[in-house]
């Protein structure tokens, strides 16, 4: 099994939120598809990074997360790469994570 995580802004890079419903698509989009999803959407995590001018800059994200028997790559990077024309980013981060179901 993996755990595919999605982590995604809650603003664009001008500083402008993006509307909950934005997230809501996308969650009822992979419940769909998957069968289940789990969104943290309440309490944003937040990432810091140093970018190439060496100054440290900062995401509120939301997370969600799917489990999948198997990974479908092709699939999964087709979703990132409209993920990241929908929220105007240069990356948004799709990791999956290989893990025995207990």
């Amino acid at each position: 099994m993996y755990l595919i995580e999605i982590l995604l802004p809650t603003s664009d890079n001008e500083g402008g939120r993006f509307p909950r419903q934005e997230f809501d698509r996308i969650r009822d989009e992979l419940t769909e598809r998957f069968g289940g999803v789990t969104a943290f959407l309440r309490a944003p995590a937040v990432g810091l990074w140093e970018s190439e001018d060496g100054h440290v800059r900062r995401d509120e994200l939301v997370i969600l997360e799917v489990m999948v028997e198997a990974l479908d790559r092709a699939w999964w990077q087709d979703f990132r790469q409209r993920l990241e024309q929908q929220f105007r980013q240069e990356e948004i981060v799709v990791r999956a994570t290989a893990f025995d179901r207990l």
